[in-house]
């Protein structure tokens, strides 16, 4: 297995939105209001497991439930937390450019590395209006990392668009979640300065073939060394390492394409000792069935001595 690190070690990324990004989970008291504190630890302990940073205020730490002082707050946390702005990427999303501009300056004064930025959401923007958001946010003077999520958003930022708005110079990176690792290759060759970054636990492996160079991680948050041992081994393109971890945890992985996502990987939290938690409504607690599949996955990894 490999050892812990400390969370004083050196950042050696070219960029600050390369390496593993976890997209943190948020622990919440009984009530249902935010425990900081735990948040902090939990940042904390990511770090100490050699991920490279993380990333509060994404669709994982719930962030469509949070009040407005509930998510400025979530940011400072991870800032100190995390020891350097650097090793932060600010979720943004919001439903109008003005509202993720806010969020953006809200992140540039904290001092975050960078912004992750979903496309309008609230209906399906076509390319003038996307080209028209993305800028509306890069004008704050922070990297944007586009986040391609178009099963949920019902936008897609298809490699064309996306050699657009990197041509624009509105993003310098993109989240690619679509599940389709074809468009790795397409992206790198019309816009072959765009970091490709790994969106989805279950294609991490074809993506770091593919040449991406960081990943914006779910897993992590509940077994972050074996996590980060499974990318480093990827993106060096040792098979011989990579394979057998990923065989491990694809039964994990692959929930983080899954609607229950959030739920799924706060139950693994819970089983690996760590706190997970419930989630703020609308999300309601897993099924029988899927309480039972994660807990024997998640089980079956830490039988591995996966952490």
């Amino acid at each position: 297995m490999p050892l812990a690190h400390s969370d004083t070690r050196t950042d050696d990324r070219a960029q600050p939105w390369h390496g593993v990004m976890v997209a943190t989970a948020l622990p919440f008291r009984e009530d249902l209001s935010v425990d900081y504190d735990a948040y902090a630890d939990h940042v904390r302990h990511l770090v100490r497991n050699g991920c490279d940073g993380v990333v509060p205020n994404g669709s994982l730490g719930e962030y469509q439930t949070l009040t407005d002082v509930e998510r400025a707050q979530v940011l400072r946390t991870a800032v100190e937390a995390a020891g350097s702005g650097a090793r932060v990427m600010a979720g943004v999303a919001a439903y109008g450019s003005a509202g993720s501009r806010r969020w953006a300056e809200q992140a540039a004064e904290a001092g975050v590395g960078s912004v992750l930025l979903l496309p309008p959401n609230a209906y399906r923007a076509d390319a003038d209006a996307v080209r028209a958001h993305y800028a509306e946010v890069a004008g704050v003077g922070l990297p944007v990392v586009a986040y391609n999520n178009p099963h949920d958003t019902r936008v897609d930022l298809t490699p064309e668009l996306l050699a657009r708005l990197h041509a624009d110079g509105s993003i310098v990176a993109v989240k690619e979640f679509s599940g389709d690792v074809r468009r790795a290759y397409e992206i790198a060759e019309l816009a072959p300065g765009l970091d490709v970054l790994i969106g989805a636990d279950d294609v991490l492996l074809e993506l770091a073939v593919a040449g991406a160079v960081g990943w914006i991680a779910g897993y992590p948050n509940a077994l972050p060394q074996a996590c980060v041992a499974l990318y480093r081994a990827a993106v060096e393109l040792d098979l011989d390492r990579a394979l057998p971890l990923y065989r491990a945890l694809h039964p994990l992985l692959r929930w983080d394409s899954r609607t229950e996502f959030v739920q799924a990987i706060k139950l693994s939290m819970d089983l690996a000792g760590r706190v997970g938690g419930g989630c703020r409504p609308p999300r309601s607690a897993l099924t029988t069935e899927q309480r039972a599949a994660v807990t024997l996955a998640t089980e079956k990894a830490l039988a591995h001595g996966l952490r």
